[in-house]
């Protein structure tokens, strides 16, 4: 049987420097990353993500454990022996050259006829939509562009993997944007394993089929964008994939108990018992009139309006701040005064439990 498998790192340690100067980097992380599919590692500098992805590409050896590819072993496997290529932030263009030399340089080096280099050269020409680019240098191309020519370079040998090192961080908010709906464009018409390293929550998102979130060298959680995000396993996770509310509580027979000695239904808490912090999303905050049933007594604070939205931050009766995310009206004013007092609630399900 045929896995569908890609890529798996297995009990992967490692480690840099000696004795008591030794760090971990990568802290017995073991994934499997599917084929086809665009997986990405997400956290902050320093977590990690990068180590893991040199040890895929074969920068890097683990310390301890197994990198497999198709489920052969390559853990000793020099970069050259693997059907692997990276797109680094830098993009690593040769300037001198043509967009077209520069994606058939990698071909060349590969011994391939010299009609199978041009023809591969034109299809990805096709798929990053540069054909009147082609015979232009590097030098003379947009970010954005470059970009582009750095992608079709990597995917022309056919690699069964692509990674791409935060390949997105150079560009400007628009061009970003718009890189993240080709990226994932490419990777569904090429069906190549995408593994992306970024810190943006928002890409990782935007792009994902599954994201691994990670923290001090190891995956705290992997899931579907979807799951991550209303799901969080723990509070870093919760804190790390956009903004969300954290309320202190204890369970009590009728839900949690929250610091401002409010009671919030949170369904079946299965064994948890003691200190508890809720997490809600400000998009699953409502405001009620003062008073209303169900409604747990705040006072607004403040409010700062984005546009779309507007974010109204609040304080329970203990002082405990809750923030609203509200979609703001067409005309952009706002009922809210500072002072106010307001009820708030929960959309249904939104309150979930993380152990302390």
């Amino acid at each position: 049987m045929t896995s569908d498998v890609a890529v798996e790192a297995r009990n992967a340690i490692k480690a840099f420097g000696q004795g008591d100067m030794t760090v971990r980097a990568l802290d017995n992380v073991s994934v499997q990353i599917r084929k086809g599919e665009f997986f990405t590692l997400l956290g902050p500098s320093g977590c990690g993500k990068t180590t893991l992805l040199r040890l895929i590409a074969g920068f890097e050896t683990p310390t301890s454990g197994q990198i497999l590819l198709d489920g052969r072993d390559i853990t000793n496997d020099p970069p050259n022996r693997r059907p692997v290529n990276t797109v680094f932030q830098s993009y690593a263009l040769f300037p001198h050259l043509t967009v077209a030399q520069n994606i058939a340089f990698g071909l060349e080096m590969l011994g391939r006829p010299k009609a199978e280099v041009t023809a591969t050269v034109t299809r990805m020409l096709g798929l990053v939509k540069l054909e009147a680019m082609a015979a232009r240098k590097t030098s003379q191309l947009s970010g954005g562009q470059q970009q582009r020519v750095a992608l079709a370079r990597a995917l022309a040998p056919q690699p069964k993997v692509l990674l791409l090192d935060e390949p997105l961080s150079a560009l400007d908010l628009k061009l970003r944007k718009e890189m993240q709906i080709e990226l994932k464009r490419l990777q569904m018409e090429t069906g190549i394993t995408f593994i992306f390293v970024t810190h943006d929550q928002e890409e990782a998102l935007t792009m994902s089929d599954r994201i691994g979130v990670m923290s001090a060298g190891r995956i705290q959680q992997i899931g579907a964008p979807r799951d991550i995000y209303t799901r969080p396993v723990n509070r870093f996770v919760a804190s790390f994939i956009g903004e969300t509310n954290f309320l202190p509580g204890h369970v009590v027979p009728e839900g949690v108990r929250l610091s401002s000695g409010d009671v919030v239904e949170t369904g079946d808490t299965g064994n948890v018992t003691g200190p508890v912090t809720l997490t809600v999303r400000p998009e699953q905050v409502r405001l009620a009139p003062e008073g209303e049933t169900g409604t747990l007594p705040a006072t607004v604070k403040s409010w700062v309006y984005f546009g779309t939205d507007t974010h109204c931050h609040l304080a329970l009766s203990d002082g405990t701040e809750v923030i609203a995310r509200l979609q703001s009206p067409a005309n952009g004013a706002t009922d809210l005064a500072e002072g106010q007092k307001v009820g708030l609630r929960f959309a249904p399900g939104a309150a979930q439990l993380l152990g302390d």
